[in-house]
């Protein structure tokens, strides 16, 4: 392979590092965080941590915040900690990638809903069929936890509005808006986490497994994720993100032993499609891309 065809797949491979590091980041944290200091000290040291590193790398003191972008970022922070905390909680009873895979109808709508093409009516069925074969209705049998899948459709919720307010503040610098929004985002769920923890929080080794999750789950999905927005178009980004659901059902059996159907592989199969669809279809500036560190 040449030089020149090397840098080509350079995006693409970033984008599937990025995918893969916040699986494995999220992997570990339920593996090895939840155990000690349940979902709710997961996600304040994930996210705390996370807004720690992000203000260290951009030091978003040198610029200047105009008061309608502090608001926006302030809203778009705690939709960002209302997202990882019900993202968090719904994994203590579902499978990694269903919860994925539910949680990814937040974006979806968003998508789907700046549109008004015909072919989104085809997205939306494949995204109704495949999360119809994942909730618990009574109709398909399914076995998943009622509970679980409400937290991970209240993520899905937050999802949704994180990229509405994310959206708000997007003509500032990426380092900046997250940066500050991390650190909102901490301020929303370290208190729900120290309420349910207490001092387990402050022990060496969830402080430093936390740190492992923080930076291979934020520091580094973020950076990868701006190298290939710098040379994506936002509709093959959205396509490559959308492969997320997939690779966090891959990482999750291989690292949580967490095996899924073939009911269950085909409706992740479906929701990936109509993700996948509707970044393909989708205006420039209207796809299915994800602001950086959804969850």
């Amino acid at each position: 392979m040449t030089a020149s065809r090397f840098h080509r797949f350079i995006p693409f491979l970033a984008v599937l590092g990025s995918v893969t590091a916040l699986g494995i980041g999220t992997s570990w944290a339920k593996q090895i965080l939840f155990p000690a200091v349940g979902a709710q000290g997961t996600t304040a040291v994930r996210v705390g941590l996370s807004a720690v590193l992000m203000l260290l790398l951009w030091r978003p003191w040198r610029w200047r915040l105009a008061r309608a972008d502090a608001l926006a970022i302030a809203s778009y922070g705690a939709a960002l900690g209302g997202m990882n905390l019900m993202f968090y909680m719904s994994l203590r009873t579902l499978p990694f990638g269903l919860a994925v895979a539910i949680e990814f109808a937040g974006p979806l709508a968003v998508a789907i809903w700046s549109s008004r093409r015909a072919v989104d009516f085809v997205w939306v069925a494949l995204a109704i069929a495949g999360l119809g074969m994942l909730l618990p209705l009574g109709l398909n049998g399914s076995m998943l936890d009622p509970l679980g899948v409400v937290y991970a459709l209240a993520a899905a919720v937050f999802w949704a509005l994180y990229i509405v307010f994310g959206k708000r503040a997007g003509h500032l610098h990426a380092g900046h808006s997250v940066s500050l929004g991390l650190l909102v985002a901490a301020i929303v769920v370290v208190p729900v986490g120290v309420a349910h923890a207490g001092a387990a929080l402050l022990t060496p080794a969830v402080l430093l497994v936390g740190l492992g999750v923080a930076a291979v789950s934020s520091a580094i999905p973020i950076s990868l994720e701006m190298m290939a927005l710098k040379r994506l178009p936002k509709e093959a980004f959205g396509i490559m993100i959308s492969m997320e659901p997939a690779v966090a059902a891959v990482l999750a059996m291989g690292l949580l032993g967490e095996h899924l159907s073939v009911h269950q592989w085909l409706a992740i199969g479906l929701i990936v499609s109509a993700s996948m669809g509707t970044a393909m279809t989708a205006g420039r500036g209207q796809s299915v891309a994800r602001e950086p560190v959804a969850a």
